[in-house]
């Protein structure tokens, strides 16, 4: 993916934002080329400019470890480091007399090493939430752009509109769809009071579950991700619950296996010995 950085004039810019937080400004450029999307996130002060360049299938990563860096109590962040096709990238949490920051560094064979720094803002981690609510629309408006070279499913052009970035790091409880309920409802019924729309990832694929209805009745539809390519499958709300023993069975066979299963993209970084 480096070679989408080349910033040529083949490049088309999707979506630009702004953020200026404490004394420095971040521009953030969802852009494609021939090669393929990326996101191009630029620190620029007063003396000095940085960039590091995110492949497409990494948006969702970032905003995953900033969720993760915002959420999470000052004493029990860590460091991180995100494998991205030939990229890593190294996220640490420091501190100086201006307060947080979160250092991000992009090592790779064809570039520099390029870092940026976030400061975590004034109040309580404000410039770390304001730059996660950025990655979370472009993460949204990257999915909903579709590849020229890509066809949707019928029905599903791009993505559904109901489904958020936000919901990739909240798994949905298992007492939001209640099955038997649901298959009760008429097609005219408003679906919103469902949970509506979730997203689960498994390696490099991203599953996307989706009720809607038309003039058969209601149906849950998964769509499964990977890169540019989406397919999908209905399955009416009638076959939902037969769907889940069927799912749960295999969890169960193969329990032993997927036990203790992490992403494989991003690993803790053990803190030095003192």
């Amino acid at each position: 993916m480096e070679g989408n950085s080349g910033g040529g004039g083949n490049d088309v810019e999707l979506v630009c934002k702004t953020l200026q937080v404490e004394h420095k400004l971040f521009y953030f450029d969802l852009k494609e080329n021939p090669r393929g999307r990326y996101l191009k996130i630029s620190e620029k002060t007063s003396a000095t400019r940085s960039t590091i360049i995110v492949p497409s299938n990494g948006i969702s990563w970032f905003l995953d470890l900033f969720n993760y860096y915002v959420n999470s109590e000052e004493q029990e962040v860590f460091s991180k480091e995100l494998q991205l096709d030939t990229k890593v990238f190294y996220f640490d949490v420091g501190e100086n007399r201006r307060g947080r920051f979160l250092k991000i560094s992009e090592a790779s064979v064809s570039r520099n090493r390029s870092t940026i720094i976030v400061p975590s803002g004034s109040a309580r981690d404000e410039g770390w939430d304001a730059f996660r609510n950025i990655l979370a629309e472009i993460n949204e408006a990257s999915r909903l752009f579709v590849l020229p070279n890509s066809e949707a499913p019928e029905g599903h052009a791009g993505l559904s509109d109901d489904v958020g970035a936000g919901f990739i790091s909240q798994p949905a409880p298992a007492t939001d769809l209640n099955v038997e309920h649901s298959s009760d409802l008429s097609p005219s019924e408003d679906m919103g009071n469902l949970g509506v729309s979730k997203v689960i990832r498994a390696d490099q694929k991203k599953f996307f579950f989706d009720l809607g209805s038309n003039n058969r009745g209601h149906f849950l539809r998964i769509s499964e991700v990977t890169g540019s390519d989406r397919s999908s499958i209905i399955l009416p709300l009638s076959g939902l619950k037969q769907f889940h023993e069927t799912v749960g069975h295999f969890v169960e066979i193969t329990k032993d296996r997927i036990e203790g299963m992490t992403g494989a993209n991003v690993r803790t970084v053990d803190p030095p010995q003192r």
